[in-house]
């Protein structure tokens, strides 16, 4: 079975630059990290090394499957990114859209429930107890200004 090069290959709904190696190619689906892409292809058979363009459709499928069931093929619960769900109490792992709108809900579930970090979301301030004296500003700047020296002018 001959290999043929494609330039954009299409992985679980997101468009994937062919020329990049697998591991790389993968890490470029939002929700996935290197761990867990390097882990997908071990437990696929695929060389990481190998350029995405090259992966044959039996392959791309292997790889879908295994990131949208990590569990059911053996990839540990540390590398999910939704372990003990509060809905349901399982390990899940979101990807792309999904993993975007279950951060909105999130937010949103801690703004309706007035937490401290929810008005901390509301407000547009750091969350999770980084300095807010010198950084994170937005908007006007504030800076040092300095005072006009009394009786006008500038330096003599």
């Amino acid at each position: 079975m001959s290999r043929e090069f494609r330039h954009i290959i299409r992985i679980v709904d997101t468009d994937v630059d062919g020329s990049l190696k697998a591991l790389y190619a993968l890490k470029r689906i939002k929700g996935i990290s290197t761990s867990l892409a390097n882990a997908v292809l071990k437990r696929a058979g695929i060389d990481p090394h190998m350029r995405a363009g090259l992966l044959t459709e039996a392959e791309l499928e292997k790889i879908e499957e295994i990131i949208r069931e990590p569990s059911k093929h053996g990839i540990p619960t540390w590398m999910l990114n939704r372990r003990k769900d509060l809905e349901t109490g399982k390990n899940m792992h979101y990807i792309s859209a999904d993993l975007i709108l279950r951060h909105k809900l999130d937010v949103d579930r801690l703004k309706e429930i007035k937490s401290w970090r929810g008005y901390r979301h509301a407000y547009g301030l750091k969350a999770r107890g980084q300095r807010t004296r010198s950084t994170g500003r937005k908007g006007k700047t504030v800076g040092v200004k300095k005072k006009a020296a009394a009786g006008g002018g500038g330096a003599k």
